[in-house]
């Protein structure tokens, strides 16, 4: 580089200025470690924001803080925040008044020969405009952290809008199920009366609508919701502040007419002429009690706006669980509804049976019954035919669950049918035997 890279570190919670000379090819976590050594906040609790409120890249290099193309003071200053901390009150003292300014605000009403003045006063507009100077860097760390917190809000605002939506998507799904176990349950009571019946069936319905109903608890997402719309209520207020802006107003007028006395000075002739400082000093300290309390106004802002953001790293957790929450209940629901589906058609496979077996065999209502159970009924220990439902695959993809729900709302209606069906060529067979 022909150009050596500098940074400037603004330590927001010191209000003071560290500066580096970087190393070619100098790692972040380098540049980390000398910023630790030079201000005493560990590497894990340092974090550093570029002007836009975004967060440096631990896996880039420190050279990520320069700006290519762009080189004066502010253009490589960086903001260094403490994780540690959500808290910044102070105190903050304003930089230190130099040997000669410091002389005349301790006697303001001293002559001094308008030569000597002229330097002293130079010094002293030097100081004011320092100390304007130094609200506004604050000011804008002030503002990366508002800017910050906004991204972070947006990520929040982005994983609340899928957990609703999940939780929406749950709570239909499971609507839908508790309908259609109702309406299950109802047929297959009525359907008894033709011979088909298993109690490990009836049994595993029962417990799949006890299990759904738990499955409910996982779309209960109330009390985050409230979290999150209270914590954007006070990000919008925040935002609203009057301390959100630059409240450098005072001191900047302050800074014009600090430069205008000491032009009125230059214009003076020196010759064997003496004056007092009494309009500089006032001009002074007005401008270190503005900074003071516009400062004590920063940073009373700045701490909630920190407070806001440690709420929302404490909330994101909690909502990727209750994500997690409500997908674990919603394959669950869409397993037991595919489960329960393959019965229903398995339990139409073997009324078909049966009615083809009593339409071939001899007309013995108490043999084909026989064979029906059979069929239906768990074998012996003996036996090597593993009953039924207990060999039924897992569900397969849901993925088109709610499309599936639309266009066959009615499909336990055209089961009862077919059941009615069959029991009716049940009995003509039974007639023409």
């Amino acid at each position: 580089l022909l150009f050596p890279q500098i940074v400037h570190i603004l330590n927001m919670t010191s209000a003071k200025i560290v500066s580096f000379l970087l190393h070619p090819e100098e790692s972040l976590h380098s540049l980390q470690i000398r910023i630790e050594l030079e201000t005493g906040i560990s590497t894990g609790n340092q974090e550093l924001l570029l002007e836009t409120g975004i967060c440096l890249d631990p896996r880039k290099p420190a050279s990520q803080c320069v700006i290519d193309g762009v080189r004066g003071w502010d253009s490589y200053m960086v903001y260094l925040f403490d994780k540690s901390k959500t808290v910044y009150d102070g105190p903050f003292s304003s930089r230190s008044l130099s040997d000669c300014v410091n002389y005349i605000v301790q006697d303001s009403k001293i002559q001094l020969p308008i030569p000597q003045l002229r330097k002293v006063w130079a010094e002293a507009v030097h100081y004011v405009i320092g100390l304007k100077e130094d609200y506004s860097r604050l000011f804008q760390g002030q503002r990366a952290a508002m800017l910050s917190l906004l991204r972070y809000n947006a990520n929040l605002i982005k994983m609340k809008n899928n957990m609703v939506s999940a939780s929406q998507q749950l709570k239909a799904k499971l609507e839908f199920f508790h309908q259609s176990i109702h309406l299950d349950l109802e047929r297959y009571s009525d359907q008894m009366a033709y011979g088909i019946s298993s109690e490990k069936m009836l049994k595993a319905w029962k417990e799949m609508e006890e299990k759904a109903s738990q499955c409910a608890q996982a779309e209960d997402i109330g009390y985050l919701d409230e979290q999150i719309m209270a914590l954007h209520t006070e990000i919008v207020e925040l935002q609203k502040s009057p301390y959100a802006r630059r409240q450098g107003e005072v001191m900047e007028s302050l800074e014009l007419r600090a430069i205008d006395l000491y032009k009125q000075l230059k214009t003076r002739s020196p010759d064997h002429a003496y004056s007092d400082s009494m309009d500089m000093v006032k001009i002074i300290v007005q401008t270190v009690q503005s900074q003071d309390r516009v400062l004590k106004e920063l940073f009373g802002h700045l701490s909630k706006l920190l407070g806001c953001k440690q709420k929302i790293i404490d909330l994101l957790p909690k909502i990727e669980m209750a994500l997690n929450g409500i997908k674990e209940a919603d394959n669950s629901v869409m397993q037991m509804q595919g489960k329960r589906q393959r019965e229903i058609w398995h339990l139409l496979k073997i009324a078909c049976t049966q009615s083809s077996s009593r339409s071939l065999v001899s007309p013995s209502l108490e043999g084909t019954a026989s064979t029906s159970a059979a069929l239906w009924l768990p074998h012996s220990s003996s036996g090597n035919v593993p009953h039924p439902l207990s060999s039924m695959a897992d569900l397969e993809d849901g993925e088109n669950f709610v499309q599936v729900i639309e266009e066959n709302l009615n499909y336990l209606e055209l089961f009862s049918s077919i059941l009615q069906e069959v029991r009716l060529e049940q009995d003509n067979s039974m007639m023409v035997s």
